[in-house]
């Protein structure tokens, strides 16, 4: 394992999650207080997910044509660039929307390239413990860009001037740590399956990524509103997204242990019949508070449990040119599932007062019904590989 490569993967990762955490809840208030309309913040708060899903479409073209080390130097370029020229665009709402979907573009080629070469150095035996460490470098950094929000404002400009000098080391670190080399990459004719067809090849690890990508952006964006409209404080309610989140951080790294040493179709399952059981409980946790907070913490780890092992699992089954495509197609998902969450769920609380755990616990039934079937092929691929010997 080139463990220099995968030090400079997981500080550049962990960039990335700080800048998102900072910048979008930064938008949206300094939005807020220049008395923009909700849709125009919902449209701008959607710009990085569409920019995400754009990156999708031109990570082939980059390993064609460019170096492991430029692809990351062009991406993590552009995400300097458009929040480093954030002060100055809130007078006009198209240069700030051309600057979040930049950012949007370059995180998601980041992403995605990053998840694959992270899971090209791992090995077998360890790749849910590094794939889990990926994970938790990525929330634990998301988290800090609240609190540093919190703690300088948002109208302070040391938020953007921090994250500016975090991306300045993250270029150093590329030079340093990243391979001058070009990623694998066969013809088209090598190419087992294309973007749209990765769902076809492996439907459950698709649906693990939209139901992590829904439930993350509805946490962030309507788990606050959900709270305040049941009579908890507005501070209080911003606190549940912060355990969430921690609950996330601390046991990704138990649960990739877990799945290094167990059946991991099967962690996969039980994570995601965990979340499904946590939000149909919602409605009557919410009204008991001394047991909504182990909820809270339980939920954000096995939410955050299935997007880590739908990541190991497609380390175990994809290679090479299909690797990258399989992480391609994660970001198209992840886009999809960070536009369709707070939209169908927003609908729903404007339907029901329990419309948020009736998504949340929807979105999650869908994954364990194809989880399910994924675990009972992986049992009867080994009952059949074991007759065989």
């Amino acid at each position: 394992m080139n463990k220099r490569f995968l030090i400079g993967l997981l500080f550049a990762v962990s960039v990335v999650g700080l800048s998102l955490g900072a910048t979008l809840p930064l938008v949206s208030l300094r939005l807020l207080e220049g008395g923009a309309s909700t849709l125009q913040i919902g449209l701008l708060s959607a710009m990085p997910a569409a920019g995400m899903m754009l990156s999708a479409f031109m990570v082939d073209a980059c390993c064609r044509h460019l170096t492991r080390r430029m692809i990351y130097l062009l991406s993590f370029g552009l995400c300097a660039l458009s929040v480093g020229l954030i002060e100055w665009a809130f007078d006009s709402i198209y240069l700030l929307s051309l600057l979040r979907l930049g950012m949007g573009i370059g995180m998601g080629i980041a992403i995605i390239l990053g998840e694959s070469w992270v899971n090209e150095l791992s090995e077998e035996h360890n790749r849910g413990k590094i794939m889990a460490l990926y994970a938790t470098a990525f929330t634990g950094f998301q988290m800090l860009g609240p609190a540093m929000l919190a703690l300088f404002g948002a109208q302070s400009p040391w938020v953007i001037i921090v994250v500016s000098v975090c991306y300045a080391l993250a270029l150093a670190s590329i030079c340093w740590t990243v391979p001058n080399d070009h990623v694998e990459h066969g013809d088209d004719g090598g190419k087992s399956f294309s973007l749209a067809g990765f769902f076809r090849v492996a439907p459950a690890l698709c649906m693990g990524v939209l139901f992590f990508s829904f439930f993350d952006a509805v946490i962030l964006s309507l788990l606050p509103v959900y709270a305040t409209n049941h009579a908890y404080a507005v501070g209080v309610a911003a606190l549940m997204v912060t355990v969430i989140l921690t609950g996330d951080m601390l046991f990704q790294l138990p649960i990739g242990w877990l799945a290094d040493r167990c059946e991991r179709t099967t962690v996969h399952l039980v994570c995601g019949v965990a979340a499904m059981l946590i939000g149909l409980a919602l409605p009557w946790l919410i009204q008991m508070p001394w047991l909504l907070w182990p909820a809270l913490v339980v939920l954000g780890a096995v939410a955050g449990g299935v997007y880590t092992l739908a990541l190991v699992l497609i380390g175990q089954q994809f290679k090479g040119q299909d690797l990258v495509t399989a992480n391609a197609s994660v970001g198209l998902l992840w886009g999809v599932g960070s536009l369709l969450g707070p939209l169908i769920s927003g609908a729903a609380m404007g339907v029901a007062p329990h419309g948020l755990p009736m998504a949340l616990t929807a979105m999650a039934a869908l994954f364990v019904v194809f989880a399910r079937s994924a675990r009972r092929r992986a049992f009867h691929a080994r009952r059949a590989n074991q007759g065989a010997l």
